[in-house]
């Protein structure tokens, strides 16, 4: 069976990440990205359709899904980029933020780690992971690509082993040579392959599988470089958090401790100490625990710093009022007798307010009685 649509490879990135990409070379990744787009989606539809009537369609539904949420993924992307190219009408500030968007992380599913959830790539690495899944479904479903000879899949394979190269020299160095193996397997097997072409074998039936194995190691390369940079940046962030709540931290206790000589009844909630949590761990399974355990760290003393901060301020905002309707009774005509009690219940609520710590029942019942006693007594004289 031939796939209609021509096999989409995607195009070369402009730039690097934070740098000013000319317009030009703008202009023509934006236009081969597009083409890339739509081939790719039209090659994915085809794909998809073969895939349902495949004996093993079940099998493959998680591949089309994957390559789908990639190409989506892609897609979404390129239309952010689009806006913020804006017909060309850009200058040095937009076509850093456009390097930005191809370079900076994009989310898409990690299927292709078997672990779920979201993966961080950037749009190249998106691009490139695309072709891998599109080309092991091709080769899973023994689908011929139709702008593609035998020659051009040969070309293609030298192409993506060369890829395949680069990504080796990111793995770390307890991996390395397992992934150097892998590669000069594969270089191994496409010079063999090529080799017998030119001699005139028939190396059709060795192709299919050969793109099978080089996609797939391909995609685990990419997979796990974007996975370690999401890690990396898990402990950096870790470690960042960590160094915050630890000053937070150092702070709320400050704070409850001025409550507590300050004011009764004050908050009676523990403040968290994140020194407790220990070092940061590199594996991520502890690392994700540890995250959590931070996460309610952050909570804990959130809830702290509210409960012992508005213990103070309903002290400051009691005493403010007392002073208020003190300044209200001063400039109004009051019952008979009245000034004496006002006075009174004014000199006990300041009485209470220079006593440590502040009782805060009694503070507020006589600011109460004040306010009362105010309200009934104005107006009794003419």
């Amino acid at each position: 069976m031939t796939v209609r649509t021509p096999t989409a490879v995607a195009p070369a990135p402009p730039g690097r990440i934070g740098s000013s990409i000319p317009a030009t070379e703008l202009l023509a990744f934006l236009d081969a990205l597009g083409t890339w787009r739509d081939r790719r989606r039209a090659e994915l539809d085809e794909l998809d359709q073969a895939a349902l009537h495949a004996a093993d369609a079940d099998a493959l539904s998680a591949d089309v899904v994957l390559s789908m949420a990639v190409w989506k993924a892609v897609s979404d992307r390129y239309e952010l980029i689009l806006l913020t190219w804006d017909s060309g009408r850009v200058g040095a500030t937009e076509t850093e933020r456009i390097s930005t968007l191809i370079w900076g992380g994009l989310d898409t599913t990690s299927g292709a780690a078997g672990a779920g959830g979201s993966l961080a790539v950037s749009l190249p690495e998106a691009c490139t992971l695309s072709d891998a899944l599109a080309a092991t479904l091709r080769a899973k479903l023994a689908l011929e690509p139709g702008d593609a000879d035998l020659a051009a899949r040969l070309r293609q394979l030298r192409a993506q082993v060369e890829r395949i190269s680069d990504l080796v020299t990111r793995e770390p160095a307890v991996h390395r040579n397992d992934a150097i193996a892998k590669h000069h397997d594969l270089d191994r097997r496409v010079t063999d392959l090529a080799e017998r072409s030119k001699r005139g074998a028939d190396v059709g039936g060795l192709i299919g599988p050969l793109e099978i194995d080089a996609a797939l190691v391909e995609r685990d390369l990419i997979v796990g470089s974007a996975t370690r940079r999401e890690r990396a940046a898990d402990v950096a962030r870790a470690r960042t958090l960590r160094t915050e709540l630890a000053a937070q931290g150092t702070a709320v206790r400050a704070l409850a401790d001025q409550c507590v000589a300050a004011v009764t009844p004050a908050p009676r909630l523990g403040v968290p100490d994140v020194n407790a949590l220990g070092a940061v761990p590199n594996t991520p399974a502890e690392l994700e625990k540890y995250l959590t355990r931070l996460d309610a760290v952050r909570r804990a003393l959130g809830q702290a710093q509210s409960a012992y901060g508005a213990a103070l301020a309903r002290r400051d905002e009691l005493a403010a009022r007392l002073d208020a309707y003190q300044v209200k009774a001063g400039s109004v005509a009051r019952t008979p007798g009245a000034s004496e009690d006002l006075a009174e219940l004014y000199r006990r609520g300041r009485e209470v307010l220079k006593a440590e710590p502040v009782d805060l029942v009694r503070l507020a019942a006589l600011t109460a009685a004040y306010q009362t006693y105010l309200d009934n007594s104005v107006g009794g004289t003419t």
